[in-house]
């Protein structure tokens, strides 16, 4: 049987852009690609876009076509929200980013405030950053807060090409001196311990599918998960010189993937 491989394991972690869609629009074959993958085992969208809650995700695949709730996602902003959580309680926080990143952090119970009275900068991608709003949050760290950044991607893909990812406002502020806490999102060992909790299954029942070398494919080897990559994203086929031990499947799209048809397996 063509997906074989694919029914040995239990759980998909699944990137969203650059897999199932790329700016905002869907990667033709990708929602019925992640539906062949429902009807194997649970599917976890892993995602370092912090710009948009779960809900907000969620709603918006839903209407694309895609078989997705808000508890299948697990995106940069949650994984901040656990974190601070689990390691520091419900804390007082002053969100660098978009509107889904502050709409986590106050799901879980933490408190919004100003720069000033923060014990916690939270930092991610935000296409409407400026420079007074990086100003308030230099007050901000100087004042004693404790910066804690979303993810480090360089860029996202869109269909015009890539754009500044949350890497640039992290950069912003390592140039004034302030150093992340800790970076939970790929390639960071916590997302993949998060998505693992949310999946339910092990390192060795679970398939990290995504379009990053130096994230989805990385932390998914430092977290001892297989992993697929496709190539509708970031990563080209021209790209694939070196390719890491963790890779067991390579293929054009979600939608190859799923069906068995594999560029290297």
């Amino acid at each position: 049987m063509k997906n074989k491989v694919l029914k040995s394991y239990r759980a998909f972690l699944v990137d969203v852009d650059g897999v199932l869609v790329r700016g905002g629009e869907v990667i033709p074959g990708a929602i019925d690609g992640v539906a062949k993958l429902q009807k194997i085992g649970r599917v976890v969208l892993l995602t370092n876009n912090s710009t948009r809650s779960r809900d907000q995700v969620a709603l918006t695949l839903h209407q694309a076509g895609f078989p997705i709730e808000a508890d299948d996602i697990v995106n940069s902003a949650f994984i901040a929200s656990q974190y601070l959580r689990e390691h520091f309680g419900l804390v007082r926080v002053w969100p660098l980013g978009e509107e889904g990143l502050s709409r986590e952090l106050s799901n879980c119970g933490h408190n919004l405030v100003s720069p000033s009275e923060a014990d916690w900068v939270v930092a991610g991608m935000d296409r409407n950053l400026t420079y007074a709003r990086l100003a308030q949050g230099l007050r901000a760290l100087l004042a004693g807060a404790r910066l804690l950044a979303t993810n480090e991607d360089p860029t996202f893909p869109t269909p015009d090409g890539p754009q500044p990812g949350a890497g640039a406002v992290i950069g912003a502020l390592r140039g004034m001196g302030f150093s992340p806490h800790a970076v939970v999102g790929k390639p960071s060992r916590i997302a993949f311990e998060i998505a693992l909790e949310k999946a339910g299954c092990s390192s060795e029942e679970t398939l990290m599918i995504g379009d990053r070398l130096e994230t989805d494919i990385l932390g998914a080897g430092e977290a001892g998960i297989d992993s697929a990559l496709v190539l509708t994203g970031v990563t080209t086929e021209q790209m694939l010189g070196n390719r890491p031990p963790n890779v067991r499947l390579i293929a054009r799209s979600i939608s190859r993937l799923s069906a068995g048809e594999f560029i290297y397996h």
